[in-house]
């Protein structure tokens, strides 16, 4: 009996399957709003000249808000680990995130928690919740996925490690490498594979890059199982990250998951981050839903829509007057700092070595 089980229709998702309850939509349409709002905000700044490039993700606030609800999040191999991509605020947002330190990020300020004005906007690394630095060149968390799910297995816990990229970054080697190393026999790794499929690479359209039908195709290959999923729908988004997750968790292999997403706002300022009409939008979707079953009413949701457009101006106008790096600290953070834990000691320092090395030893290395 096949290993694979592929859900290639988007109609045959979650359709006669029990709705979420009323307290967890609210909340998934509150962190998807606020993530609209967010990158909203930043696409502002960046126009504005507080920031010089933006790259985000509206279009994906339904796959990425229902990650960050449903990650197990902690620091260790016993927790979820992500390794992310740059689209993917509404994920952290879900966790927990202030979003004062992305706005600190697109400005390019001093206190920019994440890497204190050194890197483009939606670029997180939060050590506390296994969050992975997010890097600029596409699709390499995917060779790097296979180690923390390694780290993963070998806790012996239910933590998994979630990777995610958009469908142009597949055509990467990278990739290739997670499939391999996540589902090599008797020693499948428990990952989560997510490709959040806009139907674009920058300029070029996903169907004269991709010869299969989808790309939770190639799973097969691999013995992986994979699911297609239509990620502007946000209750079956949901349900569908759930079970995937669940799987993950419980037989500690590997999984494809590939959501059909919109991309509203172009792939980055590079291209104008102007709103791209006739789109579907799954917040535009998921509230028509919402009002239909009397969840929310439309004034309700408005509020939500005017509450977080003035809470994300007020912090735009705080971060406006915050200071800029100063050119003499160009040299920080390019390797370990002296003096901090874990540091290497300088050579020579025949005192700092033994110090050192008695350190490694009582903590076990």
């Amino acid at each position: 009996m096949s290993n694979v089980l592929t859900t290639t229709h988007l109609e045959a998702v979650g359709a006669h399957e029990a709705a979420l309850g009323p307290e967890l939509l609210v909340r998934l349409h509150d962190v998807m709003v606020r993530a609209r709002c967010l990158e909203e905000r930043l696409i502002r700044m960046n126009k504005q000249g507080d920031g010089f490039f933006w790259i985000g993700g509206p279009g994906e606030e339904a796959l990425n808000s229902s990650i960050g609800l449903l990650v197990h999040k902690g620091e260790g191999p016993e927790y979820d680990y992500l390794h992310l991509h740059y689209r993917s605020s509404a994920t952290l947002l879900a966790m927990g995130l202030d979003p004062i330190g992305t706005l600190r990020q697109q400005k390019n300020t001093a206190t920019d928690p994440y890497s204190a004005g050194r890197n483009f906007c939606n670029h997180y690394a939060i050590r506390k919740w296994n969050v992975v630095p997010v890097s600029s060149p596409i699709e390499v968390q995917f060779a790097m996925a296979p180690g923390t799910a390694l780290a993963n297995k070998r806790a012996g816990d239910r933590g998994i490690t979630i990777v995610q990229g958009g469908d142009a970054g597949t055509a990467e080697g990278d990739f290739s490498t997670c499939l391999i190393w996540c589902s090599r026999p008797n020693a499948e790794l428990p990952c989560l594979m997510v490709i959040a499929n806009n139907g674009w690479g920058i300029s070029t359209p996903a169907w004269e890059q991709h010869g299969e039908r989808h790309i939770a195709d190639r799973a097969a290959a691999f013995g992986i199982r994979s699911a297609v999923i239509d990620g502007n729908d946000a209750e079956g988004t949901y349900r569908e990250v759930k079970k995937a997750m669940d799987y993950v968790r419980s037989e500690r292999k590997p999984f494809l998951l590939e959501a059909m997403v919109s991309r509203l706002y172009g792939h980055s300022s590079g291209t104008g981050a102007n709103f791209v009409p006739g789109e579907p939008d799954c917040i535009v979707l998921f509230e028509h839903k919402l009002e239909a079953r009397k969840i929310l009413t439309r004034a309700a949701m408005d509020e939500v829509r005017a509450k977080y457009t003035q809470e994300l101006l007020e912090l735009s106008k705080k971060v406006r007057d915050e200071p800029q790096p100063r050119g003499e600290d160009i040299w920080r953070h390019v390797f370990s700092e002296r003096g901090s834990p874990g540091a290497v000691p300088e050579a020579g320092n025949h005192d700092d070595v033994a110090r050192h090395s008695a350190g490694s030893k009582k903590n076990g290395a």
